[in-house]
């Protein structure tokens, strides 16, 4: 009877698990599509050129996932800052400014806000950094608030009896309990970013909305497909990922 390695995982366990599965499909589909070209000749004959090869389409994962990973950290780095400050007491006049500045950067189209930056900034991933950044502004300003105030006052008091002052408090106290309920808001945020991001090629940025794009304007579905089937995928393990870090976080934090 062969005893496992705590921390691995057993081969059928690796057969099941969500994350696994994801990382696998995603590898196979950006270093796999080129093999995929006679299966897209075959679904559209009609099209001359049925695989999007103007780029290599680890390149565009690459680009895809630094600008998802660039506005999401700003947007967790504001967000999050202005959570922790209005729960504060010297900034608690300003929670109702920030939430409507929140819910405006959610509902004001990232297209729109695309068209302002470019005449300003250029084409480029710049605008688009702007764009996504305010758009995962809300979840993660709404979960900071929410997991914040969602501390027992209880604990707050007997925390202050043991000696904690107000930043102690905040790190070793606050954030452990709140930590599940922010992730959640960063994981909404950088869900909506993966799909978002791709619209960031109508500016001149390189991501995964290129072949959709290119596709669209040339009425060729192939290109859609491979573009959409890679975001999914994409998608699929980011989430599996932090599904897995919020059981992690949620054991901590107790």
């Amino acid at each position: 009877m062969s005893a496992s390695i705590p921390g691995t995982m057993a081969p059928r366990q690796l057969l099941t698990d969500r994350l696994m599965l994801g990382l696998a499909l995603l590898v196979a589909l950006v270093l796999g599509m080129p093999s995929l070209k006679p299966l897209f000749a075959t679904l559209y004959p009609g099209l001359d050129r049925p695989l999007y090869e103007a780029e290599s389409f680890v390149r565009l994962t690459l680009d895809h996932m630094a600008l998802v990973g660039l506005s999401s950290l700003a947007a967790v780095l504001l967000g999050g800052g202005a959570g922790i400050a209005v729960t504060r007491p010297w900034g608690r006049e300003f929670r109702g400014l920030l939430e409507t500045v929140a819910t405006m950067g959610q509902t004001f189209p990232p297209v729109a806000v695309l068209a302002l930056a470019v005449p300003v900034m250029g084409f480029g991933p710049e605008p688009a950094l702007i764009a996504l950044t305010l758009y995962a502004l809300l979840p993660v300003v709404e979960n900071t608030l929410a997991g914040l105030d969602g501390v027992s006052p209880a604990v707050l008091d007997s925390a202050r009896g043991l000696g904690m002052g107000p930043l102690e408090m905040l790190f070793r106290v606050e954030l452990p309990l709140a930590a599940p309920v922010i992730l959640a808001g960063v994981r909404t945020a950088v869900i909506i970013n993966v799909g978002t991001a791709a619209i960031a090629s109508t500016v001149g940025a390189k991501t995964l909305g290129l072949p959709i794009i290119v596709g669209l304007n040339g009425s060729n579905q192939a290109y859609v497909i491979q573009g959409a089937l890679i975001v999914a995928a994409l998608a699929v393990v980011i989430d599996a990922g932090f599904d897995r870090l919020a059981r992690w976080l949620a054991r901590w934090s107790q």
